[in-house]
Formats: structure tokens, sequence, C-alpha cells
């Protein structure tokens, strides 16, 4: 029997990591998920054959030293970066350091360090793929925090594939706009439940978890040779980040 094929996935514990880790669970991988909450990563596990779990603080280069540990020895061919999240709605100039750091070592920094790490152990082919945002491509207001560090981790998955050019191991970004979850407006609002909902409100059909899963799972189901650079993808409602339809 050949050995199987693994993929890691970050931000594992909820939401589009979620989503992702099911999803290609469903594609014949055996996912390794990752995140801080071991109590969802257990529930993530006993809901699918096929998911190891692995609880890690991304922000801190031991354990991700340890997640490396882990899938040492394991046949890697994806990594999957999806942690991260915005954690302020304010202008830049009422904007508080201590979040823009925060926002930016969740979103940038943890790539880099996960990025650093797995990529080595990818042998005869790998595929890299990156969760950004449309914020990475376009700004907006109130975004400060969150649009400056999107706009670096799509260019991390540009410089990426320049220096990985020659190498088997492809390079995807994937940029969704509005995503309904159940945690990322909640913890952009501090908690505050009533203002995270009306982010969504008026939209018929903002995007999924599954939805930006899938997106994934298409990626980096095609050929070797093909190469899906970046995904913009939006719910219908939205034709841009400052431009949605809402019905009342």
């Amino acid at each position: 029997m050949s050995e199987s094929k693994v993929a890691v996935v970050t931000g594992a514990s909820s939401g589009i990591g979620a989503a992702t880790v099911k999803a290609l669970v469903g594609e014949g991988f055996t996912v390794v998920a990752t995140a801080r909450r071991k109590d969802r990563l257990e529930a993530l596990a006993a809901s699918a054959n096929g998911i190891e779990i692995f609880a890690a603080d991304l922000t801190h280069q031991s354990d991700v030293d340890a997640l490396a540990q882990f899938c040492a020895g394991k046949k890697v061919e994806l990594l999957v970066n999806c942690a991260g999240g915005a954690f302020d709605s304010a202008t830049v100039l009422d904007g508080d350091p201590e979040i823009w750091k925060k926002t930016y070592d969740i979103n940038v920094i943890a790539t880099l360090r996960v990025t650093k790490a797995i990529t080595p152990l990818m042998k005869e082919k790998g595929h890299i793929v990156i969760v950004s945002s449309t914020a990475g491509h376009r700004a907006y207001e109130n975004g400060g925090s969150y649009v400056a560090a999107k706009f670096a981790e799509t260019s991390v998955a540009h410089t990426l594939r320049l220096e990985l050019n020659g190498q088997p191991i492809r390079i995807t970004e994937i940029a969704p706009g509005m995503v309904k979850t159940e945690e990322f407006a909640v913890n952009r609002f501090g908690g505050d439940a009533s203002k995270a909902s009306k982010v969504y409100e008026g939209v018929g059909a903002p995007l999924t978890a599954e939805d930006v899963a899938e997106s994934i799972r298409w990626s980096v189901s095609l050929p070797d040779h093909f190469n899906v650079d970046t995904m913009v993808i939006r719910p219908l409602a939205q034709a841009a980040n400052h431009k949605v339809h809402r019905t009342q």
C-alpha cells in the first residue's frame, strides 16, 4: 500500500481552516490539523477519519518547531496557511500599535514560520496555499491593520513563487471577499455579536467557510503542471470590498 499523502492545515479549529480539513480528507489526504484550541481539534478529528491533530500557537517558534518534528517522516505534499484574523475596525489614526503587531504576527509571521518549517519536508513535490483576502488586493476604510497584514501575506505568496521557481512546489493564493463564519467578525469587534451581525445584514448569501474550502480543494486537485497563482472569490452581492448589494 502506498504511503498516504499528507496535508498540513493551520487555523484548523474553526471556520475556513476546519472546513478545509474536511474537504482535503475527502480528496484523499491525511490531514494534520493544527490550531491553539485542542478541544476544537479533538472534535474535528472525531468528525471524520484521516485527521491527525497537533495543538500549537503558531506565534511561538518552539510550537512551530514541534509541529515540524511531528510531521517529519510523513509524506507532506500540501501546506494550507489558514491561520489569521482581524482584531479591530479602527481608522489608521486611531489604530493601536499593539493590535497592529498582533494582526501582523498572526497573519504574516505565523505564515512565515510555518512555511519555513514545513516546506523542507516536501521531498518529491509540494503545494503551498496561502489564504489571504481581497483586503490584500485593495484597501478599505477602517481596515488598516488587517489590510496591511493581508497585503504583506499576498506579497509572501508572490515572492515565494519567484524564489521557488524551478522546484516542484506550487504556490497558490486564495483571496476571499465577504465570508460569514462563526468567529471572524465577532473577533474583529471584540466579541460584540450585534456589531458583527451588521457586517452581513441584508446580504442574502455571503460566502461560507465551505465555499472557500472548495476553492482550495479544487486548486490543489489540478495536475502538477497547473498552478493557480491567485484566486479572488466573492459572493455575488459583493462587487468590490466597498460595494455590497444589501436588500435592506
